[in-house]
């Protein structure tokens, strides 16, 4: 039977199904873009000039409430006998803000919604949806939505005799049949909203009630982005107090436009060791930035090259600054607005205007110069740290292209020319395991008391470097760490300043399952463990995070009992087999991987019935880089405190 493709095949889902089937056409992207619209709502209100707080509440059954205190939506009937809300909550491409950019103002003159489908949007796609209105008149309306489709009973009018302040309160679900099973906007994403928006309008409160967790938490700034920048930029290394730059302009992107209006906030300060950007467009975070990223970069690098030019600061033949360079010390948060909207799409996530980008890079040149001109001191401080940054960047830059040039070998041309490798037969990288011991002297038993098939073995030659404390140029003259990266197969992670990524690594070229380091249970055991662990830390951290990393307990004594040996990895556990053995018996502290037996090694170490690996977890990563910070990086006092604080315990386990 073939298909028919006929016209009884054309069908209709009608704007409200079409919006269900496919809410995307409309720009609703996610069942928490829904608390976007509809806080944005809010916040419209309240930069209008109408109310300074709004509450949300997550509601048991997983609904959520956003009640605001500006002037309440209107929902009564209009001169034409219209009802207003029918046009707000039920027609989509109606509202109350397509006339922004006219002489008076309109009713918002720099709002966050213009597209007059946010409301409606939201309502469609909810399983419910509940809007109330504490009217300017004295009444209160109220209207409920099931999936799109007005209840029966309709608008409900009454009096406010409880005397509740004006505003609007709207609750809605997302329907998850709409959103692909998600129905219900997630508390992170609405605490993450709130934080953003707490900081873009100073002096709104934003109380967030959560009645699922009995939780409740208020994000405020009373000054707004200027508070923000102040907790991110520590005194310790600030190069400059908070700068504030405004504007307000007039222009058009076009010959055949309109005028509109825009006006534009840049917030900055500079900072040796923070750097944070974050662009807002009337009050909405750009995450895919735009216009306002666009004219930040330009003017930045640009008064700063010259100043560094002008200065003759930069070394001979020296390459000019990028604004990588800027960013690694900047803090910085704009806040622009425009009487038209200048969303890319409806998600509100990027802007776009040649007329904003032209004359806001123009303005903010001149702002910046200005500053330079009259601030001499800061601004010598701000191009010394960009300097800095730069040839830091050069300089992380070059050892990874000189790591890379040394690394670009294969497994099995390294094998004879490594010191201390000895390879598998396997290239199954799922079985592979590659064994670290300590010493050559541990290579002999570990060799023959392996298999030979899946387990490689690398002795390494003595204590390696410490890399929390070594720079990029000292790490990879290192023999024997660059010998290991060779044999390891997937490259490096190397970093420059603030943690960016310069890499040239790639997990999927890595030639071993696992990487098992063995060594002694004594200290230099430790120590060399501790080192490595700070090797793979600072220049794979990937395979710590993948749970590539595994460590061996190594026993700590050997029974023997009628010829027979027993290993014990604690006393509890020389105890428990002492207790259970007949006749007379040795206790010995267990020999160094050195004096092992291979028969011996492959039982307590190469084994993977018998063996006992710890593996390095994700969950060890943070408690990690706490310990290597104190006892391996720069924190000398931290040490001192920390012997102080401790070493009584040592002592008495030593007596012990």
């Amino acid at each position: 039977m073939t298909n028919q493709y006929n016209s009884d095949s054309i069908q209709s889902l009608g704007i409200l199904g079409g919006v269900r089937a496919k809410p995307a056409s409309i720009g609703l992207e996610s069942h928490n873009h829904t608390f976007l619209e509809i806080l944005g709502n809010a916040i419209d209100e309240h930069r209008a000039g109408y109310g300074n707080e709004i509450i949300v509440t997550k509601n048991k059954d997983g609904s959520v409430t956003i009640r605001d205190f500006g002037r309440g939506v209107p929902m009564g009937k209009n001169s034409d006998g219209e009802w207003s809300y029918k046009k707000v909550f039920d027609e989509l491409w109606a509202g109350g803000k397509y006339k922004n950019n006219e002489e008076d103002g309109g009713n918002y003159l720099y709002s966050l919604g213009t597209n007059g489908v946010g409301a409606t949007g939201t309502n469609y796609t909810s399983d419910l949806f509940k809007a109330t209105a504490f009217a300017q008149d004295g009444n209160i309306y109220h209207v409920e939505y099931e999936k799109g489709v007005e209840w029966k009973k309709g608008l409900q009018i009454r009096k406010n005799e409880e005397g509740e302040k004006v505003g609007t309160e709207i609750t809605w679900r997302p329907s998850a049949e709409v959103f692909r099973g998600k129905g219900e906007i997630d508390d992170e994403f609405i605490i993450e909203t709130l934080k953003d928006q707490a900081v873009v309008n100073g002096g709104l409160k934003f109380i967030f009630k959560n009645h699922k967790t009995s939780e409740e938490s208020v994000y405020y700034y009373e000054n707004g982005v200027i508070d923000y920048i102040k907790s991110i930029s520590s005194n310790e290394h600030a190069l400059t107090d908070v700068i504030h730059f405004s504007t307000e302009q007039k222009g058009k992107d076009n010959e055949n436009d309109k005028d509109y209006k825009i006006k534009a906030d840049i917030y900055f300060a500079f900072n040796r060791e923070a750097s944070f950007s974050r662009y807002y467009h009337n009050s909405s975070w750009l995450e895919n930035g735009g216009t306002p990223e666009d004219f930040i970069k330009n003017s930045f690098t640009f008064v700063i090259d010259k100043f560094l030019k002008e200065n003759n600061l930069y070394n001979k033949n020296e390459k000019k600054i990028s604004f990588d360079d800027v960013a690694d010390s900047l803090i910085i948060v704009t806040s622009t607005y425009s009487t038209i909207s200048l969303f890319t799409d409806q998600t509100k996530k990027k802007i776009n205007s040649d007329f904003m980008k032209v004359a806001i890079t123009k303005w903010l040149r001149e702002q910046l110069e200005v500053y330079f001109t009259e601030n001499p001191m800061e601004a010598d401080k701000i191009v010394k740290q960009v300097l800095i940054n730069k040839r830091s960047r050069e300089k992380a830059e070059q050892a990874r292209l000189n790591i890379k040039k040394k690394l670009q070998s294969t497994v099995n041309n390294i094998t004879n020319r490594v010191d201390g490798f000895v390879n598998c037969t396997s290239k199954d990288n799922t079985k592979t395991e590659l064994v670290l011991v300590e010493g050559k002297s541990a290579l002999g038993a570990a060799k023959q008391g392996r298999n030979s098939e899946f387990q490689a073995i690398y002795a390494l030659r003595g204590k390696i470097l410490n890399c929390l404390k070594s720079d990029y140029d000292k790490i990879f003259k290192n023999d024997i760490i660059v010998d290991l990266l060779k044999i390891l197969g997937c490259g490096v992670e190397i970093k420059s300043k603030h943690n960016k990524e310069l890499n040239s690594f790639d997990i999927n070229n890595l030639r071993w399952s696992k990487i098992i380091i063995i060594t002694d249970a004594d200290v230099d055991g430790y120590h060399i463990r501790t080192l490595l662990l700070a090797l793979f830390y600072r220049l794979t951290p990937t395979l710590i995070k993948e749970g590539k990393i595994y460590i061996v307990e190594s026993p700590l004594y050997e029974i023997i009992n009628n010829d027979k040996s027993y290993f014990a990895y604690s006393d509890q556990e020389k105890d428990e087999i002492v207790s259970k053995l007949k006749g007379k018996f040795i206790v010995q502290r267990s020999k160094g991987l050195g004096e092992n037996t291979p028969e011996m090694m492959w039982e307590t170490t190469m084994n993977p019935e018998t063996r006992r690996l710890i593996q390095v977890t994700m969950e060890d990563v943070e408690e990690m880089q706490k310990y290597f910070d104190l006892f391996l990086g720069d924190d000398l006092q931290g040490r001192k405190d920390y012997i102080e604080t401790h070493l009584h315990e040592y002592i008495e386990h030593a007596l012990d």
